[in-house]
């Protein structure tokens, strides 16, 4: 297998790349893929856009949070298991020690009622910073191609009519553009299917989590890494069907709570396991569930990542790579309209997203962590004035 250019970065860099990252990346997944690509593309030319898009679409065919098989993704490129293993704890620690302190003030102080005061403004700031990452990607990776532009347009309608991500829809449009472009015979062997398609994703996606915990929480919360496709979306339906109808380890207001936590700490969205494993069971339950979670993830994004780069240049891979990359920007910019249809609620936060927006297009060094806590410090001013 012929590897990828040395690396512009060491693996330090990388890992303090993703630890800041990982502390001030607002917005969920829909912004940390559009920052990823914005920083490690556009502004350090240390990730090449063609792994970029490779790394994208493994992302969103494989089951587990977007964001954070992504950075898996790019921590492997040059730096393998290794690598992988850093970028994936750095992007996470953060938010996840910031998920155990919020756990302990809301089991310790009866509830967090300023969270709502602070999403308020966050929330609608975020937006803003999302329309701009998912712009961003619309212009990278779209083009002028009337193929992808229907398959982004389509997809973008199914996100904002459904509210959530199907990552069946994100494999038709691979297999679409693979076969307008590539006009496959129907015959196996050299040229054939197996050729284009050469790792076996029925076996691979149906592979059994084997823990050696026999803790309930451990067990849901790795299926929820393990079998869930899509990002923040598509998890959060599992998660209540399994942590209120099923377990009723939480209420439904406990639950609306750790969505709020998850919306206003930076990092993955999926983090929010961590904070209701700490509501159920503490800081072992925190553990055990940020862990179920995210180690089925970062396992399916190392084994699977050869598997892609050895054959990332085979033409029928690549238009595979480029149908999935284009359904998946339509389904980010779907995201941002759901996102945006909850967070503008009324006239001020409608004035914070479109200004923010607004800001962003005119200063585009303008540092988010600076909207976000601006915002933020609006929300606590004008929320108890809006919503007495």
């Amino acid at each position: 297998m012929t590897g990828p250019a040395a690396p512009r970065y060491t693996l330090w860099e990388l890992m303090v790349y993703f630890l800041k990252l990982g502390t001030w990346g607002f917005g969920g997944p829909v912004a940390l893929v559009g920052y990823m690509h914005r920083d490690l593309v556009e502004r350090l030319n240390w990730i090449t856009e063609s792994d970029y898009k490779e790394g994208l679409a493994l992302a969103q065919v494989a089951p587990g949070p977007l964001a954070a098989q992504l950075a898996i993704y790019l921590g492997y490129l040059h730096y393998h298991l290794l690598g992988a293993t850093v970028v994936g704890i750095a992007f996470v620690a953060p938010s996840f020690l910031m998920v155990l302190g919020l756990g302990w003030a809301y089991l310790a102080f009866g509830g967090l009622a300023w969270m709502q005061a602070v999403f308020y403004g966050v929330g609608a700031a975020v937006i803003g910073i999302m329309a701009i990452s998912a712009h961003k990607l619309v212009t990278k990776n779209i083009g002028k191609d009337t193929l992808l532009w229907g398959i982004f347009a389509t997809l973008a309608m199914v996100t904002i009519v459904t509210q959530t991500e199907m990552a069946g829809l994100f494999i038709l449009a691979g297999a679409l553009v693979w076969l307008v472009r590539c006009r496959p015979r129907l015959k196996t062997g050299r040229g054939g299917l197996p050729a284009a398609f050469p790792f076996d994703w029925a076996q691979f996606l149906t592979l059994p989590v084997e823990f050696d915990l026999l803790l309930q929480i451990s067990w849901f919360f790795a299926k929820a890494g393990a079998f869930v496709f899509g990002s923040g979306l598509a998890i959060i339906p599992f998660l209540y069907g399994g942590v209120v109808t099923d377990f009723h380890w939480l209420t439904e207001k406990q639950f609306v709570d750790a969505v709020a936590v998850a919306m206003i700490t930076p990092g993955p969205v999926v983090i929010m396991t961590g904070f209701i494993g700490y509501i159920v069971a503490g800081v072992h339950g925190a553990v055990l569930a940020s862990l179920a979670t995210f180690v089925p993830c970062y396992l399916i994004t190392v084994i699977s990542a050869p598997y892609f780069k050895k054959h990332s240049k085979r033409p029928g891979l690549m238009a595979f790579v480029d149908g999935i990359t284009a359904a998946a920007v339509g389904a980010i910019a779907g995201s941002v309209v759901v996102l945006g249809m909850r967070s503008i609620t009324d006239i001020p936060t409608g004035i914070l997203a479109v200004g923010t927006t607004a800001l962003l297009l005119k200063y585009k060094k303008l540092p988010e962590p600076l909207i976000v806590l601006i915002s933020a410090g609006i929300g606590l001013v004008v929320y108890p004035v809006t919503h007495p």
